[in-house]
């Protein structure tokens, strides 16, 4: 059925108008980006083929590109675009909730707060957090963007901001895009690394986390964690 024989008050755009955003599906959300169909398909036909595309994952449809998505019925390039942009927005608004005054007290607070940043990306980035004395975050910075290695790392700039943010502790965290939170030798390499130079400055390694879909690696536990 066309969009255009549907109740006023079914179409996406109405719809979220009358009830809000949270009413609707998120292939009716889509559909708003998606804006008309192609003959035979509607705009929220069009959405839930592309969605069940990702396996009906937001997750995975944040790691198609623009190029990518014009691949699939009823988005062209301008479309693409758009709804790569809300995917990002979306991202970068989860990535702002928790405040950087979060005390750190495990693992699973580094997860809960790096997750946004990290979820759906298809290449790895490692990042620093800094904890004052009370573990509480004063800040946090992207270190690399790529596989990480040692040699990759720049310890200098840690030490750098150890000293400028008068931080008692540090913790690495860096995403596998592979799904596994297992580390490898490469990880340890650089959590050893790092570690030794910190301790020269009186500084603690509070812990390295790699974040995976739904679960984590501590070195400091030296034990996976799952995310509920």
């Amino acid at each position: 059925m066309k969009m255009k024989d549907w109740r006023v008050e079914d179409r996406p755009r109405e719809k979220l108008l009358l009830q809000g955003a949270r009413a609707l599906s998120n292939a009716e959300l889509l559909a708003i980006f998606i804006g008309s169909g192609t003959p035979g398909v509607n705009a929220v036909d069009a959405a839930q083929a592309l969605l069940s595309s990702a396996g009906g994952r937001l997750t995975e449809l944040c790691k198609r590109t623009p190029k990518e998505l014009t691949k699939y019925r009823s988005v062209g390039p301008a479309r693409a675009v758009a709804i790569a942009a809300a995917l990002e927005l979306g991202r970068r608004y989860l990535a702002e909730a928790p405040s950087l005054k979060t005390v750190i007290e495990g693992p699973e607070d580094v997860y809960t707060l790096m997750l946004p940043l990290m979820k759906g990306l298809d290449h790895e980035e490692c990042w620093a957090i800094y904890l004052n004395r009370a573990n509480r975050v004063i800040g946090r910075e992207p270190l690399t963007t790529g596989t990480v290695d040692e040699t990759l790392i720049d310890t200098k700039r840690i030490l750098r901001e150890v000293v400028d943010r008068q931080a008692k502790a540090v913790i690495l965290v860096h995403n596998h895009p592979s799904g596994s939170c297992l580390p490898g030798q490469a990880d340890i390499l650089a959590t050893r690394r790092v570690q030794m130079a910190l301790r020269a400055f009186d500084t603690q390694l509070f812990d390295h986390v790699i974040v995976a879909d739904g679960e984590y690696y501590s070195f400091q536990d030296e034990r996976v964690g799952k995310s509920e």
